[in-house]
């Protein structure tokens, strides 16, 4: 199969898999309506295919959706390129505005990644000895601070970025009220640099999710110390997640 193909064919698998199972789409939208109300505004840092920011806008938010990959932007233009209350731009986000390398996985792209620590991680992890990034583009990038500059301040930014977490959460300087990262066990010190970070910007209570189950974890929410453990604590099995946070005013 040519490059093209395989981009093309994992791009359709893409589609199938986050826009076909519609009890998922329930769960996720029912937990996104905990973070974003109806004329609300969300940030969706990672869009790959558009699912989140299609929950998004069935829950009357508007969206700024990021997405470096050109290939998967063209996929997620074409499905919400003409709504209004989307802004679709072809960028990644980081600590600084200016330039970073993607390293793209054309056979499965939901795992491309800026983070040159995730590929050697994965290297010698058995849930992640399949994946082979074999092309290299630069991206354009720019922050959350220039996002909320642009197109004002969100109620909710989630960030789906592959080990790429932390940067992004560089690029803010301010606390927002609610946000989500993506963490995977085999780089758990991310998440906690994450969680880190967001403790430097306010005050924090946290809750999880894994895989896509889309459901959080915790009736009542926990503070930085217990998530910490808990990520420690998650079997390697569990191989990734999203954690929230929401402010505490």
């Amino acid at each position: 199969m040519t490059g093209l193909k395989q981009g093309a064919a994992a791009i359709g698998r893409s589609l199938d898999t986050y826009y076909r199972d519609q009890e998922r789409t329930q769960r996720m939208d029912r937990l996104n309506a905990a973070f974003v109300a109806k004329g609300g505004l969300a940030f969706d840092i990672g869009a790959h295919v558009g699912d989140r920011t299609a929950s998004f806008l069935r829950l009357g938010a508007s969206v700024v959706a990021l997405e470096p990959q050109p290939r998967v932007f063209r996929a997620l233009k074409l499905i919400h390129g003409r709504t209004s209350e989307a802004v679709l731009l072809c960028q990644a986000a980081g600590a600084q505005p200016g330039e970073i390398m993607m390293h793209l996985n054309t056979n499965n792209p939901t795992v491309s990644t800026a983070s040159q620590d995730l590929i050697a991680t994965a290297a010698s992890a058995n849930e992640w000895k399949d994946q082979v990034w074999d092309s290299e583009i630069q991206v354009p990038v720019t922050t959350l601070d220039y996002l909320i500059k642009e197109h004002g301040a969100p109620d909710f930014v989630k960030i789906d970025v592959e080990g790429h977490e932390l940067d992004v959460l560089k690029g803010l300087s301010a606390p927002v009220p609610a946000i989500s990262f993506e963490f995977t066990t085999i780089q758990r010190d991310v998440a906690l640099s994450c969680i880190d970070r967001l403790g430097e910007l306010g005050r924090y209570e946290y809750n999880a999710s894994l895989g896509e189950e889309h459901v959080l974890r915790h009736q009542n929410w926990i503070g930085p110390t217990d998530v910490r453990d808990q990520i420690t604590s998650f079997p390697s099995n569990v191989n990734s997640g999203d954690v929230y946070a929401r402010q505490l005013l």
